[in-house]
């Protein structure tokens, strides 16, 4: 048991906000050492499992290549598509869209097709920003909106793929529950059982979520009406006190001219009595 105690490594360190590249490294020593393993048996451990991972780094090669089509316009062309789909297609429905497409791909295997950086920065998001800002009257977002329509499509696209994954028979989670229970309580459970009972909790996360997403809408529209109200009032906050300031100017001048008049009479004044 005493070997559990990376999982608190990596609990302290996340929640300490430290690099996780360097919690989980981290942790993986304190559990090598802890179960007496020698500082060379953890090394090859790391070398082996990054061996047999190497499909984790293609991400080197996957973000270059959406930076050069972020580059050259693609978050705009994702905006300007969206303004041709017509005034219907709202930002939940469109998010809605999405959680279905992304949870029918998961399911057949295509759980790399989406991503957070494949295609939720350079295509989703902007598209979700473009028909908010199309129900705001093609005004610009407040930023605080901006945040929420960006943040409920990642979440759209982690619940499809978390949910739609388990519907696939080959998946990595499915083979290792099966693996697991197999040579455990020496049953035969097949990966096919498992992929057929998670259809039913995909079908309950496409109905809550999407319903979640529709209510949005709603949400979006109550933010843009306080966002606006706020700015017209600070609008008009600024109008008003340049106007109160160009009239006390105005009134600091023409005190000024009435004071310059009175003191030349009273000097004119002055002088015909001398003489």
């Amino acid at each position: 048991m005493i070997v559990l105690l990376g999982v608190l490594v990596v609990i302290l360190g996340f929640a300490t906000r430290r690099n996780p590249l360097l919690v989980v490294g981290v942790a993986g020593i304190v559990t090598g050492l802890l179960g007496k393993l020698s500082p060379v048996e953890i090394l090859r451990t790391f070398g082996e499992s990054f061996a047999t991972s190497r499909s984790v780094t293609i991400f080197a090669i996957t973000l270059p290549v959406i930076g050069l089509l972020e580059r050259n316009g693609l978050q705009q062309q994702a905006r300007t598509l969206i303004g041709k789909l017509g005034t219907k297609l709202t930002t939940g429905r469109f998010l809605t869209l999405y959680l279905l497409l992304r949870q029918l791909t998961a399911a057949v295997g295509l759980q790399t097709i989406g991503g957070p950086a494949q295609s939720v920065r350079p295509m989703i998001a902007p598209m979700a920003e473009a028909a908010a800002e199309r129900s705001n009257g093609g005004r610009p977002l407040p930023e605080k909106v901006r945040e929420k329509v960006r943040s409920h499509a990642a979440g759209t696209d982690t619940v499809g793929l978390f949910f739609g994954e388990d519907c696939f028979l080959a998946i990595g989670s499915i083979l290792l529950i099966t693996g697991l229970v197999n040579s455990t309580y020496h049953t035969h459970l097949e990966p096919l059982h498992l992929a057929l009972w998670a259809i039913p909790s995909a079908v309950c996360a496409l109905f809550i979520h999407g319903g979640r997403l529709l209510r949005l809408d709603r949400q979006l529209e109550r933010d843009l009406v306080m966002a606006n109200a706020e700015m017209a009032v600070a609008r008009e906050d600024a109008q008003g006190g340049a106007t109160q300031g160009k009239a006390a100017r105005n009134e600091g001048a023409q005190g000024g001219t009435a004071k310059g008049g009175a003191a030349q009479d009273g000097a004119g004044t002055e002088g015909g009595a001398a003489k």
